[in-house]
């Protein structure tokens, strides 16, 4: 494989696995249309648009185009009628299967009854209403995630794909088979502690460009047809009023003295339980007194019975243990005029109904589910509404920070939603009309000077520029496999998927290192072993990254030559990383799970041949024979890790926490004992200069390589800095 076959397999890219088209219903609009043609050309997509925007229908002509025996639609139960209607409208028969049999064609059934079918009856699958994948029974998720994968057509379909954080869209992304969650963590994100969002995840910035035009390989997000190009007519939601209606009580939380607001779920279900008959008298009175039919959610079992003994023959309640025909009855009377309010959960009817004909709702309490509040919501608040939809909210006085919750959550979901569909709009409008163009940031630069010379760039393709033979010692710090990613370039060997794709990258530049180092030199690489995580790995433990760094460089032909381990202080790398491991905690409670501080190493390698000019330690770099004793002892001590060039101002707003130059007296060392003055001294990481810094400090030359442009700007500061300031050193 050449390099730039290399870069170009290290792409985030999304495989089709789809089909030519066939004609699109006409009762599709031009643009559902576009959406479903780019989806079966996918095979494996997903329909991420706002309620009402008509995912139904397309779900349906997709399936139909991809199914050659028999395909399955998954959905919630109260959501499977309504489907087997719309399909109707298109001329397509769906039929609801409690059990697989022998007929053909279109079935749909319920999640719960996934256990009885099996994947292999299937050419294409449709999870409608899949951002249900995070919550569903850990049983139904491991099945959609590791057998029906297997299917070769998959699409998901929901209004809400990433409703909490942008981490959930990896549910997606693993079923419809692009990428795995740890792979897409390792490549778009980072772990910050620091952070809460997220659950410590968040969206490295350099790659947001990047992740969008990934997600929108496989994904089409949408909140309204313009966010496509089209346009928006007949797609425009009416007002939304929402009132929150406060019934003051006594409530005493348990455990308190005197009233006041309640915290956690127990605190949460006392208030409620105990405020039940006063917001079901504020609320029938409210029902009562109007006309126009109402949908009302409720969260416990005795608000909607007490509610409903309170309504009496004008409201219909359906429960979870109402039987399904009874359901479709309750429904079909509500929605059809025959009974002015339906009372029910969100768990039972918050996904997927189009309830268009109601435009007053109630909510009697509320939960901290933002999503679930804001699927409820959209059942009638949807395109095709031709009324402002009036959404009253009663609540006990104890309960507001319930209220301010929901809201909190609501702002963050609009800004994140707007965000994204600003984010993906050019790449998923390209993606669906068949437009390929990825644009190439990467830039070159060179500085020469008498004692150095910088180049910005890929080093793998800039070593080549370097003589044979010419360089008397390398000394650098690689990237640590994928544990930190510096940049969105694919020339960034960080930014690997995995360890193999790393030591592939760095392999094309091992070689070019020894053709230019002069006959036996020395090359010193700067390591740590790697800790494996449950989050990232499944397992707590270490990866021997020193191990197969040594491995790569003799299978390149260089000869391993030794190795210094750096003390490490465990108190200050403690407070430093946050391990648990290293605290004091851990030790006093299981300290199996201790473990010791993580060292560095500094490895050496020598490239083969005489040494034509030996390195003469105690003459030219002032080694006496005594502190040759303390450097040739295989730990290194005395290194402080703060001893390090100020590096805040090449650190781009966001970049990864882990930006950690080489130790200045590391350098030193290594300089002093393994090179001559005059010699060149060459990192082609060189980040922000400690290398050419100590070089032109002990009377080197220097050439270094890099990447990344605001580590290049600042590395030609240091080095310019350590050049006006050498008469100090020497």
């Amino acid at each position: 494989m050449s390099y730039q076959d290399l870069l170009a397999s290290k792409a985030p890219r999304v495989n089709a696995n789809g089909k030519e088209p066939g004609p699109v219903h006409p009762m599709l609009f031009d643009w559902q249309a576009q959406i479903v043609r780019w989806g079966i050309k996918r095979g494996c997509a997903a329909f991420f648009e706002d309620c009402g925007l008509g995912k139904t229908i397309q779900q349906i002509e997709w399936i139909r185009q991809m199914v050659t025996t028999r395909g399955l639609i998954l959905a919630p139960l109260s959501v499977a009628e309504q489907t087997i209607a719309e399909a109707a409208k298109l001329g397509v028969e769906v039929t609801y299967k409690e059990a697989p049999d022998d007929s053909d064609g279109i079935w749909i059934t319920n999640y719960e009854r996934l256990h009885l079918f099996s994947p292999s009856l299937f050419d294409a699958i449709v999870l409608d209403e899949s951002s249900i994948l995070k919550s569903l029974d850990g049983k139904i998720r491991t099945r959609l995630l590791k057998e029906f994968v297997t299917i070769p057509h998959r699409l998901c379909c929901t209004a809400t794909p990433a409703p909490n954080d942008l981490v959930e869209l990896a549910n997606h992304a693993e079923f419809l088979g692009v990428m795995s969650r740890q792979e897409m963590l390792a490549m778009f994100f980072v772990h910050d502690s620091e952070n809460s969002g997220d659950r410590g995840w968040r969206l490295k910035k350099h790659a947001r460009q990047d992740f969008w035009r990934w997600v929108a390989q496989w994904a089409v997000y949408i909140r309204k047809p313009s966010d496509l190009g089209f346009d928006d007519g007949g797609f425009v939601l009416p007002p939304l009023r929402i009132t929150e209606d406060v019934v003051q009580t006594d409530f005493i939380p348990e455990g308190h003295l005197f009233p006041g607001m309640v915290g956690g779920i127990t605190g949460r279900t006392q208030a409620r339980r105990a405020t039940i008959e006063e917001r079901i008298a504020f609320a029938s009175e409210k029902i009562l007194n109007s006309d126009d039919q109402w949908l009302v959610w409720v969260g416990l079992n005795d608000e909607g019975q007490q509610l409903a003994k309170a309504l009496g023959d004008c409201a219909v309640l359906i429960e979870g243990a109402t039987k399904d025909s009874k359901r479709i009855e309750f429904e079909h009377a509500w929605r059809t005029g025959q009974k002015r309010v339906l009372i029910t959960k969100a768990g039972i009817y918050g996904w997927g109904m189009n309830w268009q004909h109601c435009h007053e709702m109630l909510f009697l309490g509320l939960d901290d589910s933002f999503e679930k509040w804001y699927q409820s919501v959209r059942r009638c608040w949807r395109f095709g509404q031709e009324h402002a939809v009036n959404v009253r909210v009663v609540t006990s006085d104890a309960e507001s920070q319930i209220v301010d919750n929901i809201k909190r959550k609501e702002r963050q979901a609009a800004e994140m939603a707007a965000g994204i569909v600003d984010a993906m709009r050019d790449a998923q409008i390209d993606s669906v009309r068949g437009i390929t163009r990825r644009k190439d940031t990467y830039k070159v630069k060179t500085i020469n000077e008498e004692r150095f010379t910088l180049m910005m760039g890929d080093c793998v393709e800039r070593i080549k520029e370097i003589p044979d033979g010419s360089v008397g010692m390398s000394i650098f710090s690689p990237p640590f496999s994928s544990l930190y990613t510096y940049s969105a370039s694919d020339r960034d060997m960080g930014n690997s998927k995995d360890h193999k794709e790393f030591f592939k990258h760095f392999g094309y530049l091992i070689p070019e290192l020894l053709r230019v180092t002069m006959p036996c030199r020395r090359a010193c690489v700067h390591v740590q072993q790697l800790t494996m995580t449950k989050i990232s790995h499944g397992v707590m433990g270490w990866y021997d990254f020193r191990a197969d760094v040594v491995r790569a460089f003799v299978e390149s032909g260089w000869i391993y030559d030794g190795e210094i381990v750096i003390d490490k202080d465990p108190q200050a790398q403690a407070i430093r990383t946050k391990a648990k491991q290293l605290m004091f905690v851990q030790k006093n409670t299981d300290s199996v799970w201790s473990r010791p501080a993580m060292a560095d190493y500094i490895l050496l390698f020598r490239s083969p041949g005489d040494n034509l000019q030996p390195v003469i330690q105690g003459k030219f770099s002032g080694v006496t024979n005594e502190e040759w004793i303390r450097l040739a002892r295989p730990i290194w001590y005395g290194i402080s890790e703060s001893d390090t060039l100020n590096y805040q101002t090449a650190r781009e707003n966001d970049d990864e926490r882990h930006i950690c130059p080489l130790q200045l007296e590391t350098v030193r060392r290594c300089v002093r004992l393994w090179s001559n003055p005059g010699d060149v001294i060459l990192s082609p990481f060189m980040g922000i200069g400690t290398e050419g810094h100590i070089a032109m400090e002990q009377g080197r030359r220097f050439v270094g390589i890099e990447l990344k442009e605001s580590y290049f700007n600042q590395s030609e500061k240091n080095i310019r800095a350590a050049v006006k300031q050498e008469s100090l050193f020497v």
